[in-house]
């Protein structure tokens, strides 16, 4: 049943065509890497930005901020206020580099007054690869979904190997608890996505002490000598990635260009067959394939076989978004089309473009990441609303508790408007009933006129 007040709310169409649009989107890449080539030992510090300078927190990443600059780390933050203020007035109190790489909102965000050197980004994509490209060592701190989001996409790469393993600190054991045992229950446990190892690629630190003794283990981290202001395009040692993340970018919206209806599938590459997820990931893109909706998943192994089989079955368009490791693609059997990427961000900027819907199966630190970066793209309006749905309950409700407990009442880091922004189902029929409420073809009309057709979705659902 659908409420009277509108919930999904849709931007213009985007013209995935618009050549100046990738030009843009280049020259922050260009920029970025050449601005960041001038610091060393960079300590990349997130956390909320609606935390105030009266909150412990603050004062904890002060006065780490302030311990790090005075053994001459860089500290770069997203340059806004809270917890990122607090890193940087660190930093300017111990006369160190104090760097923010800020990102323009529709709500904008203000440059916090103790950052010393700065860039502004109009992609979180761009942004949030300058705020990892370089750091030595992560320090976390109690946020939202913008923290969650950074938080799992740092493991996420640790863990595909596209980033060294460097020290990873999440401060905080009443904030982080929670989600250690939800991925302990959930991700582990339930259904195999992580494993315990893989926790130990991040530690939990209470204290500046803690913090500073992680990270001053760690060694410098080589600068990506192949993005240095002088071999992006000439010298021997140039290998021209700087063109081939323009030409995945090119030849990816050309192709999200000619997509209609598309529902993108995420979840684990872990499930097999014969389990219930794969089953049910199956019967979703089967019915939904049925009904001329274009199926579009990563192209791996587990749910996104399990997206791609269901429309393969039905006939509808299966599509697969894959990573490249050491040039080999991996894509399974029932991949119609297909595209492959050899940088994760490109390939996720174009895997989340397009969609009509998200269908978040379980997963591990991959599916947290994406689940996450889409949740921070619609609370900050960078991206128009439209469902995200969270298939399997046993699965999802311990980190649905985390948020409701946690982040709305206790830390206040997401307002109540947010946790609407999902919806957790267990049955095929619901995630169809949910996405149906999407207008078919949004993608060629503009905002105001379907923003007023679609209300919220009743919490009946949800239940």
């Amino acid at each position: 049943m659908l409420n009277k007040k509108p919930f999904y709310k849709y931007h213009e169409p985007v013209n995935y065509r618009d050549t100046w649009r990738i030009f843009k989107i280049m020259s922050e890449f260009v920029e970025g890497y050449q601005f960041l080539a001038q610091f060393k030992g960079e300590v990349t510090i997130f956390g909320s930005a609606r935390i105030k300078s009266s909150n412990k927190f603050y004062q904890l990443a002060r006065e780490t901020a302030y311990l790090l600059g005075k053994k001459k780390h860089s500290i770069i933050t997203g340059g806004g206020p809270g917890i990122m203020e607090a890193a940087n007035r660190g930093a300017f109190e111990a006369g160190s580099e104090s760097v923010g790489l800020n990102i323009q909102l529709p709500a904008e965000q203000v440059l916090n007054k103790f950052v010393k050197k700065s860039l502004g980004f109009h992609y979180f994509f761009t942004r949030k690869t300058m705020l990892t490209a370089p750091a030595q060592a992560f320090l976390y701190y109690p946020g939202g979904f913008g923290t969650l989001d950074e938080f799992f996409e740092v493991m996420d790469m640790i863990e595909l190997q596209k980033m060294p393993a460097v020290p990873v600190g999440i401060v905080d054991t009443t904030f982080w608890s929670p989600l250690v045992k939800f991925l302990e229950q959930s991700s582990i446990k339930e259904i195999g996505s992580l494993n315990y190892e893989k926790l130990k690629l991040f530690q939990i630190t209470n204290n500046p002490k803690e913090a500073l003794d992680l990270i001053e283990k760690s060694k410098e981290r080589p600068y990506f000598s192949e993005f240095a202001p002088e071999n992006i395009s000439t010298g021997e040692s140039a290998n021209w990635r700087i063109f081939r993340i323009m030409a995945e970018l090119v030849e990816g919206f050309e192709f999200v260009a000619k997509l209609k209806d598309d529902i993108t599938f995420l979840g684990t590459n872990s499930a097999t067959e014969d389990s219930p997820y794969y089953q049910m990931a199956y019967d979703l893109a089967y019915k939904l394939g049925k009904q001329k909706y274009t199926i579009v998943s990563g192209g791996g192994p587990g749910i996104m076989e399990a997206a791609n089989h269901g429309a393969s079955d039905a006939s509808a368009p299966s599509i697969g978004f894959a990573l490249k490791f050491d040039e080999e693609k991996r894509l399974n059997k029932y991949v119609k089309e297909a595209l492959s990427f050899y940088f994760p961000f490109t390939r996720k900027l174009i895997l989340t473009a397009p969609s009509l819907a998200f269908v978040a199966f379980p997963g591990g630190f991959g599916t947290l990441h994406q689940v996450f970066e889409i949740l921070t793209l619609m609370q900050t309006g960078k991206m128009g609303r439209m469902p995200i749905i969270l298939f399997g309950r046993k699965f999802w409700e311990p980190l649905d508790k985390f948020i409701k407990e946690e982040l709305l009442r206790k830390f206040k880091t997401v307002d109540t408007q947010d946790i609407h922004l999902y919806h957790i189902v267990d049955k095929v029929e619901d995630a169809i009933k949910i996405i149906k409420q999407v207008p078919r073809g949004i993608k060629n009309h503009s905002e105001n006129k379907f923003s007023s057709l679609i209300g919220k979705i009743n919490e009946g659902i949800r239940k």
